[in-house]
């Protein structure tokens, strides 16, 4: 048998900084734009964003100049573009974090850059660091950098990645690479014949229902159209971060509670789903078995956790109700929002809680962690091999709905969880070792790899990560861009083949 012939495929670094430099001047154009805010605001800080727009367009402009336009990318060209892109984005929007002078040392505002742009939520302030220096109150922060946590949040949740490509037909064929890599959206359809094209619908979808949130948040009298917005923008990048120390529990409204709820659902709907039912094919939604799953794993929650919390007489019917279901809600999607101290809860919801901080929303939803798909073939496989040991010469198919799985398709979803849960004891091996107790490291790791934010003990959700080392903050903002970019982006490189100049077709 001959050898299959060597073909040489040379990464074009030349054409992954040109994107990234794309994305270097998009990012100076919301500089400007929270310059001219901070101007019209009065904020001491307002000459900052304009320098760092300056430097950010020179750079960005020199990159871009040189992309090669129709370019077709490879795959590892893609994987190398998705995570120096968010890595970039990250060490470039955290500068303004640090020059303001709220927080002491970078890896601070790194850490808050990544949390936000991650939509995990994590959060360095109010809280004092191993230095001593005490980082800010949350509602003490000018209100320009109150914003660019929420704009973090909300161009990470549907993606840099996907907007390029709704933006930037030019990349060709690698388009198609590049929006699998981001989004998620691996097990989905295309809407479009042309992914550019169905960039563009779900980022239609993604715009339009953050403005119906806005609108619903605003009209409360205990919102002003700030505080609405930077939670519009929150809640559907299942994000996390809010404008107060209390997160939505500071609001003290029901309502706002019922509808930060609603939307946090539905921001851990595929938003494919979403545009389907806006053009009409409910028939499609409706027959779609992960969300029939999603759904009622967030029914059967919010039951078991809110009947927990009545039946131990921590709260009242109403009580138990109003802040299971928005609590579950929360930790389910990995938005990471808070409306009652958790870490007081009773044994039982607490731990119902807990497990939810390994679940996540849908696939091709803003939510983080494991999803919904993956834990329906994980299942299913495990109901197959006990059926197996039962008929042990029968052929029995893993099927999802009336579609068969494939032996790659079961190995690349189990190998999924494998790398997840070694990278989770991999935080939480660090966390211990840098003092922690098992609890606060535990949840320390998971939250951060499943983009929650918010963990238990040390963390829990009235505390923060200040007092955690710089060590600590790099590991677990790390995590944070593993588990939003679906693990494979990031892992893949670090294989030695991604970095050889050849391989066989």
């Amino acid at each position: 048998m001959k050898n299959r012939p060597i073909t040489f495929t040379l990464i074009n670094f030349t054409q992954v900084f040109g994107i990234i430099g794309f994305f270097m001047l998009f990012l100076a154009g919301i500089f400007i734009v929270l310059g001219l805010l901070s101007l019209v605001w009065h904020e001491e800080m307002r000459f900052h964003y304009f320098a760092i727009a300056l430097l950010t367009t020179l750079v960005g402009g020199l990159l871009f100049l040189r992309v090669r336009r129709r370019v077709d990318l490879q795959l590892r060209e893609v994987f190398l573009i998705v995570t120096l892109t968010w890595l970039c984005i990250s060490f470039i929007g955290a500068i303004p974090f640090y020059s303001s002078g709220v927080v002491s040392v970078y890896s601070d505002a790194f850490f808050e850059t990544m949390s936000g742009l991650t939509t995990t939520g994590a959060t360095v302030f109010g809280g004092t660091t191993e230095s001593g220096f005490d980082n800010p109150n949350i509602e003490s922060l000018p209100r320009t950098l109150l914003l660019w946590r929420s704009i973090l949040h909300w161009f990470g949740g549907m993606g840099f990645i996907v907007l390029s490509i709704a933006i930037l037909p030019m990349l060709g064929s690698g388009s198609m690479h590049l929006f699998q890599a981001e989004s998620s959206l691996l097990a989905t359809d295309k809407l479009m014949p042309r992914f550019h094209q169905t960039a563009k619908s779900l980022w239609f979808v993604y715009v339009g229902i953050t403005f119906v949130h806005f609108i619903f948040l605003w009209i409360h009298p205990s919102m002003d159209w700030f505080h609405a917005l930077n939670h519009s923008f929150s809640t559907l990048a299942t994000g996390g971060f809010s404008t107060l120390d209390a997160s939505v529990g500071g609001f003290d409204s029901v309502y706002i509670d019922v509808i930060i709820t609603i939307f946090m659902f539905l921001a851990g709907v595929n938003f494919i789903l979403h545009f389907r039912l806006l053009t009409g094919r409910l028939t499609m939604v409706t027959d779609n078995r992960e969300l029939r799953f999603y759904a009622l794993v967030t029914v059967l929650m919010i039951i078991g956790i809110s009947l927990s919390l009545w039946l131990s007489g921590h709260h009242s019917v109403s009580n138990a109700l109003r802040y299971g279901s928005f609590q579950a809600v929360s930790i389910l999607t990995t938005t990471g929002y808070g409306t009652d101290d958790y870490a007081l809860w009773p044994i039982l919801p607490l731990f119902l809680l807990f497990l939810l901080f390994f679940s996540g929303g849908s696939t091709g939803s803003t939510s983080g962690g494991i999803k919904m798909t993956r834990w329906m073939i994980v299942l299913r496989v495990m109901g197959a091999e006990i059926r197996q040991a039962v008929h042990p010469r029968a052929v029995i198919p893993v099927r999802v709905g009336d579609h068969v799985l494939s032996d790659k398709a079961i190995r690349t979803v189990m190998s999924f969880f494998v790398i997840y849960f070694l990278l989770f004891l991999f935080g939480f091996f660090v966390l211990t070792l840098l003092g922690y107790d098992l609890l606060s490291s535990a949840s320390a790791s998971i939250a951060c790899l499943g983009n929650i934010g918010p963990a238990f003990g040390t963390f829990g959700p009235i505390e923060n990560y200040a007092m955690l080392p710089s060590v600590g903050k790099w590991i677990l903002s790390v995590l944070m861009l593993v588990g939003r970019l679906e693990i494979l982006a990031v892992v893949v490189l670090f294989s030695r083949d991604f970095w050889s100049h050849y391989s066989r077709p």
